[in-house]
């Protein structure tokens, strides 16, 4: 298996899902990924943005850092995700900040956090990825 341990498109790092979504990634690394993504088009049928979307946004800012903290030849596997909605949006975009909690040589931990355009914590998501050789 070949897997770039870079991300060969900057502006849409989280695949084919991601570019239906509108994910725009504005910086990865294995410490930290910040990526943005608009409400509409991503909405449940109750016109909010729906929790799967929060889900989608965070575990493509954590994969992406686990990828690139993974280093040459492996390659990370999600295994663990969990969110926690605290407020809904209807319009206007979302944020995703993806800060690293451990670093290590077969698992690693992010905690993302997606916030409003003012700010305002949406959801608290904790992802664990491990880390395989390719």
């Amino acid at each position: 298996m070949s897997i770039p341990n870079t991300v060969v498109d900057p502006a849409a790092p989280a695949g084919a899902l991601g570019v239906k979504m509108g994910i725009e990634f504005l910086e990865a690394s294995p410490s930290r990924s910040v990526a943005r993504m608009p409400v509409e088009g991503n909405t449940q049928p109750f016109g909010i943005l729906h929790g799967g979307a929060h889900l989608v946004l965070a575990e493509s800012l954590g994969s992406t850092s686990a990828h690139l903290h993974a280093g040459t030849g492996r390659y990370a596997v999600g295994i663990e995700i969990n969110a926690s909605h605290s407020r809904s949006i209807t319009s206007g975009w979302v944020t995703g900040t993806c800060t690293a909690i451990s670093l290590g040589r077969t698992l690693t931990v992010h905690e993302i956090v997606i916030t409003d355009d003012e700010g305002n914590r949406l959801s608290t998501v904790r992802m664990t990825n491990l880390l395989r050789d390719a």
